[in-house]
């Protein structure tokens, strides 16, 4: 419940919310209830669109690009080797200093951990920073500390133009950070091909998706 707390807390506080129901986060919902009152107010009206939609899914295959990332703690990392590899894989783009749908997704990501428990360490998880010129891998460790990323969610930084590179490769890149689209990729395996999910999707809806991929 304390871990419950402490991510409701970064969401409530990022969306400017006063009170947050705990019962509304403990029913698994809260990134969905908690970005519908914020983007009721949002001047992005495709984020609102977004919103309102909930999330679409779709099946697409996406060519990886050779470039190399660091990690929290600075190291070096070949994308490829994060990604292709023979287990499922979720995967997102954030920044830190998103005050919008980061806080939203990293706080689903937290909790579809969390319900997974023991079995978290089958799934590997990645967030990639669509800001590196500010993401340092301490202002990544840190937000990932703030989310109580376990260690089998990795965060990672780079180049400006290595960034861009993974975001056209995901067709995620819009030009400019703040208008960013919700979007999480899940892939069962190497040379799988990745279910795309555009919009909010909940923890639980994740984790269907995420079973339909990896049966019980």
């Amino acid at each position: 419940m304390k871990k419950h707390q402490s991510i409701l807390a970064i969401v409530a506080l990022s969306v400017g919310l006063a009170i947050v129901s705990l019962n509304s986060f403990a029913s698994g919902d809260a990134d969905q209830y908690l970005a519908m009152e914020h983007y009721q107010t949002m001047e992005h009206h495709h984020h609102h669109a977004m919103v309102g939609n909930g999330y679409t899914r779709s099946v697409v295959s996406y060519q990886t690009p050779d470039v190399k990332l660091m990690d929290t703690h600075g190291k070096k990392v070949a994308l490829n080797d994060s990604l292709d590899v023979d287990q499922p894989v979720m995967l997102n783009f954030i920044f830190t200093t998103c005050t919008t749908i980061c806080p939203v997704m990293s706080a689903t990501f937290s909790q579809v951990q969390e319900k997974l428990g023991p079995n978290a360490g089958t799934v590997r998880m990645v967030s990639i920073s669509i800001d590196p010129e500010h993401d340092s891998p301490a202002k990544l460790n840190e937000y990932a500390k703030r989310f109580e990323a376990g260690p089998q969610w990795s965060m990672l930084t780079g180049s400006v133009e290595d960034s861009i590179a993974v975001q056209r490769a995901f067709n995620v890149y819009r030009g400019d950070k703040m208008n960013h689209e919700p979007v999480t990729f899940l892939r069962k395996g190497a040379d799988k091909p990745w279910v795309r999910i555009d919009g909010f999707a909940s923890a639980d809806e994740l984790l269907r998706e995420y079973h339909g991929l990896v049966p019980d």
